[in-house]
């Protein structure tokens, strides 16, 4: 029991709401769109995508032991940066977190093969970029967060494709509503990914991790950082103008003022990373509220 009580600290669970809130958007969105919903397919394409991230989280801890970015990272906060440290801290060894990570991704990319085989061939194309992105984004040589590709990739998995897929899995159709609607959700956690990269800028420059932030350099990525911000209420906006998304949606411009608070507490604290830990978890919150306000908008324009 303590050792599977590890293995659930090593996949990060409480991040899970990166994979929840995309799928649940584009299954609501497909709801608005067709008769025949399908719980099992919903089910389906959840507990593989959450496997998949799983897979994800756990395989970039063993990679970054690898290459010694944890062990040489003092600057880390708990539990927005740093990795689990489940290997640093003796808990578990690098093999069983390689093996953790295996079975996480076999698992999701099994559920993802069968719905492939039930629905076609773009669930396939859509759950081998997932993987071959959750292999590679740290990969020794490969290192695709390295070459400042990163961000771009966990807006595209944990946005854009997980909605359009979940999306996909109940209508086996294209529509652009559901690409559009996952922007904003895109947009904020490519920022959680972004803010957190702050705390562990040093340490991943030496490994040669060579994010955004590295590249850009605190008070420069700043900007970075309140761009992607603003656009992802340009984005609401603009979808509710141009009809694409339903007038209701405004609701998701609640949480600007949280967007706000955190862009400010940014702009004072970039360089102090205790301080910039508000910033961590308002991003965070921020996603899962504007995800949160974008699936209710769709609800109740299926209601209205």
């Amino acid at each position: 029991m303590r050792k599977l009580k590890l293995w659930l600290m090593e996949v990060r669970a409480p991040f899970f709401t990166a994979t929840i809130v995309p799928i649940v958007l584009g299954s609501v969105i497909a709801s608005n769109m067709t008769p025949q919903f399908s719980w099992v397919n919903f089910l389906l394409a959840l507990i593989g995508g959450i496997f998949l991230h799983a897979g994800a989280n756990v395989i970039n801890d063993y990679f970054d032991h690898l290459s010694r970015n944890d062990e040489i990272n003092d600057e880390y906060i708990r539990p927005f940066t740093g990795g689990s440290r489940l290997i640093q801290e003796g808990l578990l060894s690098p093999k069983e977190v390689l093996i953790e990570a295996v079975v996480c991704l076999l698992l999701g990319s099994a559920i993802g093969l069968y719905l492939a085989y039930k629905i076609g061939w773009v669930i396939l194309v859509i759950g081998i970029f997932g993987v071959m992105s959750a292999i590679f984004y740290v990969f020794p040589r490969i290192n695709l967060v390295g070459r400042g590709v990163g961000e771009a990739l966990i807006g595209i998995n944990f946005g854009i494709l997980m909605t359009f897929g979940a999306f996909y899995v109940q209508t086996s159709k294209f529509s652009w509503v559901p690409i559009i609607a996952s922007l904003p959700v895109a947009l904020l956690i490519t920022a959680v990914l972004y803010i957190n990269e702050f705390q562990d800028a040093n340490a991943d420059h030496l490994v040669g991790k060579n994010h955004l932030v590295v590249r850009l350099g605190k008070k420069q990525a700043v900007y970075g950082y309140i761009l992607i911000m603003l656009l992802t209420y340009l984005i609401v906006v603009v979808g509710i103008v141009t009809d694409t998304l339903p007038p209701i949606s405004f609701i998701a411009l609640l949480t600007v003022p949280l967007a706000l608070k955190s862009i400010r507490v940014a702009q004072q604290n970039y360089n102090n990373n205790l301080k910039l830990a508000p910033a961590n978890a308002g991003t965070i919150i921020n996603h899962l509220f504007t995800g949160l306000l974008l699936i209710i908008s769709f609800f109740l324009d299926r209601i209205i």
